[in-house]
């Protein structure tokens, strides 16, 4: 298990995170909160790219600190900008993290090759990675993460720069990937923690704001979120989230702490004709809510 136990870190003279205190065991773990707000901070605390200014965070109660490079060689890391050596092909460059990593060469290659085959990059295996397009150096950066099999898997916006497809075959990686290890990620699509993530832990002010199961979360907005007419005017304590279409038709979807006076089923003619309609609440509407969109 790893914990993170009252951690606090200040950079530039700003307090960056405040008194954290966190468990994550088996499974994956959504980091979500807005830009600045200490997500990428956390995460290099958890690599020992940072070092806590009080607290410390333990891997089955030991200092990582401590553990040094015991530790790291348990960990898998994607940073927001991976960083790689444009004259290298992918197989070369997952040669060289295993070799900084200490890998035996025994059984190597078919690794390095089932990791490329696993992020679609069998036919580029051996190009030099200045000709890839942003999303192909994020596959890259994927498997690198994932060469030695880490115990701790831990991704910075690891959905940047993938297309649809190639979002549907991370989440399928990890999900195969988190079954007995942690896995720990950030991202800004939101809709993908949703899928991915069986627990979400909300920053706000540098502090755990929320942390729990999606559905928890979104729980907390029932009967709060409703889908209403493009021309029906917001009252007070109501806030627009976001818009939605219908067959061409446009709907808002909104928060309101209240309920929404004649708000109904929808009709036989079709939601794009409805009036005010409750919805399930999802995940983008939590964030949005809670982070005042």
């Amino acid at each position: 298990m790893l914990t993170v136990d009252n951690v606090s870190k200040k950079l530039s003279g700003k307090t960056i995170l405040h008194d954290i205190n966190l468990e994550f065991d088996h499974g994956v773990y959504g980091l979500l909160a807005p830009n600045g707000a200490g997500k990428t901070t956390l995460m290099k605390l958890m690599t020992t790219l940072l070092f806590p200014d009080t607290g410390a965070i333990r891997l089955d109660g030991e200092d990582i600190t401590a553990l040094g490079e015991r530790y790291r060689g348990q960990v898998g890391y994607l940073p927001q900008d991976f960083g790689y050596y444009p004259n290298y092909t992918p197989r070369q460059l997952l040669r060289y993290i295993a070799a900084l990593q200490g890998m035996p060469r025994a059984g190597l290659d078919e690794r390095i090759t089932t990791l490329l085959d696993m992020v679609g990059l069998t036919d580029s295996a051996n190009k030099r990675m200045r000709t890839f397009s942003g999303g192909m150096i994020q596959r890259v950066g994927i498997a690198q993460a994932l060469v030695h099999d880490p115990r701790i898997l831990i991704l910075d916006e690891p959905t940047a720069g993938l297309d649809p497809k190639e979002r549907v075959r991370f989440r399928n990686i990890i999900h195969s990937f988190a079954a007995n290890r942690i896995v720990i990620l950030s991202t800004h699509i939101v809709s993908d923690l949703e899928t991915i993530a069986g627990h979400i832990v909300m920053l706000r002010d540098g502090m755990v704001f929320a942390n729990a199961a999606p559905a928890d979360i979104c729980k907390s907005m029932e009967g709060k979120i409703y889908e209403v007419p493009v021309d029906m005017p917001l009252t007070r304590g109501q806030r627009l989230l976001s818009e939605v279409q219908y067959g061409g038709v446009t709907r808002l979807r909104i928060y309101s702490p209240e309920p929404v006076a004649g708000a109904a089923g929808v009709p036989a003619s079709g939601i794009a004709t409805a009036g005010p309609i409750a919805v399930a609440p999802n995940l983008e509407d939590a964030f949005l809510v809670i982070y005042g969109g």
